[in-house]
């Protein structure tokens, strides 16, 4: 079979990849093993660094800082998927007196740094008076710039939707909000799901930037732990533990993303043509008659 976006690759190019590949593969692997070596010879796999964790009060605050870490993502990804579905219908307003504002908004979130939006609230806030918890210093630096990303990356989904969709929602009598609800937005969540997760792993992932203002989330115990001289400084075993726990919970989360990307592919709402294969879409073909011209339009539900 051939394809129209590239050319098909020969004998040469084939083999001329499965050498890359290896090579690649051999490659990381050095790389890994020398710094497993590395950690072998300096005594990092020693019973003494690992003593720490043979504690139950120590995976007791680990727990907690893990719970911790998960609080602070839920609120704020839940806060920035809202924050980012209202910006973005706000930048597609046909208003400019909505749009101009919402635009200059959103570049403004976008071009700041988490970390100072949390040293903003934190430490900026007291000075007029305003004393913020560090748990909401995380949470709304987190809302306000990863909802920023997310408005722009919806807006993207719903731009490059083919515009006869849009047609065909306003030849059936929708009105704009409806086309937006029931047309629009959901055909652009469905394509755009994997960079919402994607954006959604870095929110879980940033929240780590806590520890820089206080907050006892997982990075911030890690670094307590490998403070403690009476427990032979064990910093590389607390970081290999705590990362393994960071790397879970952002498997976990790709893992419901996928379920939920599957789900979406299929509307219970809708009937399906049992002449249609899985995975497909339904289509609503609209036809109009205007002038004696002839008119279709085609809707996806």
């Amino acid at each position: 079979m051939t394809s129209v976006l590239y050319d098909v690759p020969g004998p040469r190019a084939i083999a001329r990849n499965r050498v890359l590949g290896v090579v690649t593969v051999v490659v990381v692997a050095a790389i890994v093993g020398f710094f497993v070596w590395r950690l072998a010879v300096t005594g990092q796999f020693s019973a003494e660094k690992w003593a720490a964790f043979t504690y139950t009060n120590v995976w007791l605050q680990i727990g907690l800082a893990t719970l911790r870490t998960l609080a602070a993502f839920a609120v704020a990804g839940i806060g920035a998927l809202i924050l980012g579905f209202a910006l973005a219908i706000g930048r597609m307003s046909d208003h400019a007196w909505i749009r101009t504002p919402v635009t200059a908004i959103v570049e403004f979130l976008r071009a700041v740094p988490v970390l100072i939006f949390m040293f903003l609230l934190y430490y900026g806030l007291p000075v007029i008076g305003v004393k913020m918890a560090p748990y909401w210093a995380v949470v709304i630096a987190l809302v306000l710039y990863n909802g920023s990303v997310l408005a722009e990356v919806i807006r993207a989904g719903v731009e490059s939707l083919p515009r006869g969709q849009k047609e065909a929602g306003y030849a059936i009598g929708l009105r704009k909000s409806g086309v937006m609800r029931l047309v629009l937005l959901p055909q652009a969540i469905r394509a755009m799901l994997p960079v919402i997760i994607a954006q959604l792993v870095v929110t879980l992932k940033d929240t780590a930037l806590g520890f820089i203002i206080t907050y006892p989330e997982l990075l911030f115990y890690a670094r307590y732990l490998g403070s403690q001289s009476q427990l032979d400084s064990p910093i590389v075993p607390a970081t290999i533990v705590i990362g393994s726990i960071y790397i879970g919970l952002c498997l976990i989360l790709s893992l419901i993303a996928n379920q939920v990307e599957r789900r979406t592919r299929r509307s219970p709402k809708v009937p399906r043509d049992p002449r249609q294969k899985d995975g497909t879409d339904t289509q609503l073909i609209i036809t109009q008659v205007e002038d004696g011209t002839l008119n279709t339009g085609r809707a996806t539900v």
